[in-house]
């Protein structure tokens, strides 16, 4: 049976109105429209049309349903700048996520959510350190986000939405926690993007009881003390004297200058006067759209374990994505760009899948 659910959450994904996708598969708006909404069963030819402007398998549409994390549980930081169509293409890519969990989830052994629910801290930075007391990490900089995320439980996606709109958001299924990183951002970017949805998952859980400005601000008042505990910035940077001086330091702690010079006012390391200097010099150098000395961009570790166990079943990323009916381009964009088919020996897809796995994913 035809999955109207999945055509609207296909055609959300490519970022296509009822309109644009009417006209590239032939079909007249009206029709389209009825099809969506259940009220028309379309024909086998309609569904071929529709399935390739979509660039879908027609198995797609025809599986059960899936629908998209509620958008008021879900808070954008760039909201004012992002369009409507960008905001469906990357909600979008949340049921395929839950839908690769699932796949994987069934073969592999993976660790467990350990989080607290922090709804009831006033003070963020609070929250951050009682995390950080949780998880034995002392005062030490985090030197891999994504692998700590995964260690602990978190789910993480990659986004390849190609705009510096888009950070990311986070959101649960259930009880699990999932974070969707824009992997068009520099690395320190994302790394931070990745402390602030973690601050969303613990602060706000399933969305509540904040959401806007106060949320976004909560979020990165947290992500700044996860990220630069605040022991450790006074114990290596008790005074600055250059912009330079913080150009060398923030390789410590794996952030951008930018967010760097503002724990570092926050902390009242840097006077008001010598914090607008800085952000004056920063802009003049170009150091808000350019990172100097950039970082290595971090890649998850928890699914190129998992790839390599399937590769070793001689399981390549057409089969893989033929087993989820998606696109192999859609998979791959959500696993960090990973997903690549073994160098070297058979690929006829085997028998039966691989053997139940434990994937640890320590830090």
């Amino acid at each position: 049976m035809f999955n109207p659910s999945r055509l609207t959450l296909a055609r959300q994904r490519r970022g296509l109105s009822s309109r644009a996708l009417a006209e590239m598969a032939g079909i007249t708006p009206v029709t389209l429209s009825r099809i969506e909404n259940g009220k028309n069963t379309p024909e086998p030819e309609t569904v071929r049309k529709l399935a390739s402007t979509l660039e879908f398998p027609e198995a797609f549409f025809s599986c059960g349903d899936i629908e998209k994390p509620a958008s008021n549980i879900i808070s954008f930081r760039s909201m004012s700048t992002m369009t409507a169509r960008e905001r469906d293409m990357a909600e979008s890519a949340a049921p395929f996520a839950y839908w690769i969990q699932g796949w994987v989830e069934e073969r592999f052994n993976l660790p467990e959510p350990d989080l607290i629910n922090f709804s009831a801290e006033r003070d963020p930075a609070a929250a951050a350190r009682a995390l950080r007391e949780r998880w034995t990490l002392g005062e030490q900089p985090i030197s891999h986000m994504i692998k700590l995320m995964e260690a602990k439980g978190l789910r993480v996606f990659s986004l390849a939405e190609e705009t510096l709109r888009i950070d990311g958001y986070s959101c649960w299924d259930g009880e699990t926690p999932y974070i969707f990183l824009n992997t068009f951002k520099s690395a320190e970017r994302s790394r931070f993007d990745c402390a602030h949805e973690l601050g969303h998952l613990v602060l706000h859980r399933h969305g509540g009881p904040k959401q806007g400005k106060q949320a976004e601000a909560e979020a990165n008042l947290f992500a700044s003390s996860f990220l630069m505990p605040e022991a450790d910035i006074r114990a290596h940077l008790p005074f600055v004297s250059s912009l330079s001086q913080i150009v060398r330091a923030k390789k410590r702690w794996g952030v951008s200058v930018s967010a760097l010079a503002y724990r570092l006012h926050k902390l009242k390391i840097l006077s008001d006067w010598q914090y607008r200097t800085m952000i004056i010099e920063m802009g003049k150098r170009g150091y808000r759209t350019t990172e100097p000395h950039p970082m290595p961009r971090e890649e998850s570790t928890v699914w190129k374990m998992v790839l390599e166990e399937l590769w070793k079943e001689r399981l390549t990323k057409h089969e893989i994505a033929k087993d989820l009916s998606l696109p192999p381009v859609e998979v791959e964009k959500l696993l960090f760009g990973l997903l690549q088919t073994p160098s070297a020996g058979p690929t006829e897809r085997v028998s039966k899948g691989p053997q139940l796995r434990v994937i640890n994913g320590q830090a």
